[in-house]
């Protein structure tokens, strides 16, 4: 194993843990659970902490506002609510406009189901992320956040690591190439890659624990 293969197996080993599942959602290529990881998206892409977001997440899907009707169906307050009720008071009045302005959207436009957007850009990602922005809330790191993570679901896309995760693995000596990191990482999903070097793009701390590691 080579000093780049050390460093890949020991971040994933350490923080290997996607957003979606620090969230509690069982990501699968089905409409309520794509429709959680785009909440989750919009409230990781504010300048907030992810931990935050992710506790704000967890507060819209015990409120039942995990999906595009019910969200569409909960009055402003209500989303307001739970927002606050996961530490996300700074955005919550302006998210919680966007999440119910966004479900209505979806509904309209994909019927709710977030499978008919992924079959409409028929296999070009610049187009899935253009069409992920037409969604309130949704810029160009909220989509980048979405595929990060959706690819774990929707193999067509993988390896799809954004500018995000590619400065993560410059911070690791890493190489800043999708195919090259794919193959680095063997038979680790690229979901979980991409999360990984994410956590290292933003926190100095993961990285040099990885570079200790594997030294």
């Amino acid at each position: 194993m080579n000093r780049d293969e050390r460093v890949v197996h020991e971040l994933v080993s350490a923080y290997g843990r996607t957003y979606a599942e620090e969230a509690g959602i069982r990501l699968k290529d089905t409409p309520q659970p794509l429709y959680r990881l785009l909440v989750l998206s919009l409230l990781l892409s504010a300048r907030i902490r992810a931990s935050v977001a992710v506790a704000a997440a967890r507060a819209l899907h015990e409120d039942h506002l995990d999906s595009p009707r019910r969200m569409a169906e909960a009055d402003w307050q209500q989303r307001v609510d739970a927002l606050g009720r996961g530490g996300y008071r700074r955005y919550d009045e302006r998210t919680a406009t966007q999440l119910g302005d966004g479900a209505e959207l979806l509904t309209e436009r994909w019927g709710g189901d977030l499978r008919r957007l992924h079959r409409e850009a028929n296999g070009d990602t610049g187009e899935l992320k253009r069409l992920l922005q037409e969604e309130p809330g949704i810029g160009p790191a909220g989509a980048d956040i979405f595929l990060r993570e959706a690819q774990g679901v929707w193999p067509d896309i993988a390896p799809y690591l954004d500018g995000k995760a590619l400065s993560g693995a410059a911070r690791l000596g890493l190489p800043e190439d999708p195919g090259k990191l794919a193959e680095l990482a063997g038979k680790t999903q690229p979901a979980v890659l991409a999360a990984a070097l994410v956590r290292a793009a933003l926190d100095r701390q993961v990285a040099e624990d990885c570079l200790r590691r594997a030294a």
